[in-house]
């Protein structure tokens, strides 16, 4: 019976990571759509694109996925017909948040979206009602073991960098959306270990937050992002909050 037992949690727990893993691919994909789409099925012309495409690969989507839905976005191959439709509003503890979706059905998507905001205690706002306190920014992580503070002074000084950040657990580097990928490039050239890389929409002032309040965020943002239609969610709740959340 236990062994029966542990074969389920197995099967289970493995359906989940298959479940998540087939979000993220639809997200990936539906991305890669539409950039080529917005621009064209060339990612040497298309800078969107070819940002999609790399991050798609990096979550090994494989290639013919990649190819069927770029040809989709360009219309040798019949598929959905995406928008982009971001939603805005507040959370508890008056956390804004920037909800980014791709949707072929706006009725559906402002539904769910409002859903979840109703049911932890938040509102969905008008247009501009919180995309001000936002500002679109490309955004690196680098590993601080693999290079000393000055080394990475260095590296922001010959990149030519809009900002950076050393304060927290890893070296932060942002840059304009439009240098996002020159700047992504230059650090593969150098082999320099990146731990996150996203085009990112970072908050111009925080929340801290703590405890239950924190917790009722977190479960909020979850539950956005298992939205089949959501792209990408973002609060401005300060992440140094995230040290008191204790782990399992």
């Amino acid at each position: 019976m236990s062994g029966h037992s542990k074969w389920s949690t197995i099967k289970r727990k493995k359906g989940a990571l298959d479940a998540k893993r087939g979000k993220i691919f639809t997200k990936l994909l539906r991305e890669v759509t539409v950039a080529a789409r917005m621009g064209s099925g060339d990612p040497s012309g298309n800078p969107r694109l070819r940002a999609a495409i790399q991050d798609a690969r990096g979550n090994n989507v494989p290639n013919d996925n990649i190819e069927r839905a770029i040809k989709k976005g360009t219309g040798e191959l019949e598929g959905v017909a995406y928008d982009e439709v971001s939603y805005e509003g507040y959370g508890p503890s008056g956390v804004a948040v920037l909800v980014e979706t791709m949707t072929d059905n706006r009725n559906r998507t402002v539904g769910e979206v409002r859903h979840v905001f109703s049911k932890y205690g938040g509102n969905l706002g008008e247009n501009g009602s919180v995309s001000w306190i936002f500002d679109p920014r490309g955004h690196f992580v680098i590993d601080p073991e693999t290079m000393d503070e000055d080394a990475f002074f260095e590296l922001a000084i010959e990149l030519g960098v809009d900002d950076i950040n050393t304060d927290g657990d890893g070296y932060e580097i942002f840059t304009a959306p439009t240098e996002y990928n020159a700047v992504k490039d230059a650090l593969a050239e150098r082999e320099v270990s990146v731990v996150v890389g996203a085009l990112s929409m970072i908050p111009k002032n925080t929340v801290e937050l703590e405890g239950g309040k924190l917790a009722t965020v977190l479960r909020m943002l979850e539950a956005f992002e298992d939205l089949d239609d959501v792209q990408n969610v973002w609060a401005n709740f300060d992440p140094s909050s995230l040290d008191s959340v204790e782990q399992d």
